[in-house]
């Protein structure tokens, strides 16, 4: 015991006892194997079923989680979309979500969950991380309802970001299409332009996106052109919106996020929002 305690001189003995005591190990593990190819060849029908039921449970509720953690994802992705958008922007922005969608399919309207107390007011504007998504017309203490672009009533003086003529883009009644209001047969407009806001009637701010030119058709027999726009935000998916104050109203919005874009963009950020601003 002392030799095999501190010398190594006993090593190879110990080795080959092992490999001789080892088909004594396999024989007596024999009964126990033999048992579990009993238990896994002569399963009851009744017990497979409820191993199946409880496997598809457990699959369910996995999947369930999963389908949160994809849920997640996403709006984190949206939320950081809607962070660089309010870095660009050099007025004053509160974050709202949407929590309600009108039933009429003539009337474009959501509801979001800000309201007087939070400083919302009639008329204000509402931005998605993409571009202009409408405006306030009525306010609640909590809540309030929001007229998108898109509806038939709706109406939005604009500018083309690359000449600067000047149009007013209406609501369809589509969520994907805008139509502009008598533009002259001679206007320089092309599919591909991007329309901003004007900011003329000063309920818009100058220099938010609006809408991209998607078809411009000359009619010889017609004095205007029928020009056709697609909405920059996303009226039918956008669930986190951005009310804007501009600078003048400022001044105590609760949770208001104030963000000069020279100082808060990044270089690519800031030259994005150059392009659409056009210059503001």
């Amino acid at each position: 015991m002392v030799v095999g305690l501190y010398t190594d001189r006993l090593e190879p003995l110990r080795e080959k006892l092992a490999q001789a005591v080892t088909p004594f190990y396999q024989i007596t593990d024999v009964p126990s194997r033999v048992n579990d190819w009993r238990k896994d060849t002569f399963v009851s029908h009744a017990d497979l079923k409820l191993e199946n039921e409880a496997l598809k449970t457990e699959l369910l509720i996995h999947q369930r989680k999963l389908q949160q953690l994809a849920s997640l994802a996403a709006e984190n992705v949206r939320l950081r979309q809607l962070l660089n958008a309010s870095q660009m922007l050099q007025d004053t922005v509160l974050i709202a979500e949407l929590i309600g969608v009108s039933p009429n399919p003539l009337s474009h309207k959501v509801i979001i969950n800000r309201g007087s107390k939070d400083g919302a007011f009639k008329g204000q504007p509402v931005l998605d991380a993409f571009g202009l998504m409408g405006q306030v017309i009525e306010v609640g203490e909590t809540s309030s309802t929001v007229l998108l672009i898109s509806d038939s009533t709706h109406a939005i003086p604009v500018q083309v970001n690359r000449n600067g003529v000047r149009a007013i883009a209406e609501g369809t009644g589509d969520l994907n299409s805008l139509s502009l209001r008598h533009v002259s047969a001679n206007t320089d407009i092309r599919a591909g332009d991007l329309l901003v806001s004007s900011g003329l009637g000063e309920r818009f701010p100058t220099g938010y996106p609006v809408a991209e030119v998607l078809q411009v058709v000359r009619d010889p027999g017609k004095a205007f052109l029928t020009v056709i726009a697609q909405p920059m935000a996303r009226l039918d998916r956008s669930r986190h919106l951005l009310l804007v104050f501009e600078n003048r109203d400022r001044a105590s919005v609760p949770g208001a996020l104030s963000v000069p874009a020279a100082e808060a963009a990044s270089p690519t950020t800031s030259a994005a929002a150059s392009s659409v601003s056009g210059g503001r």
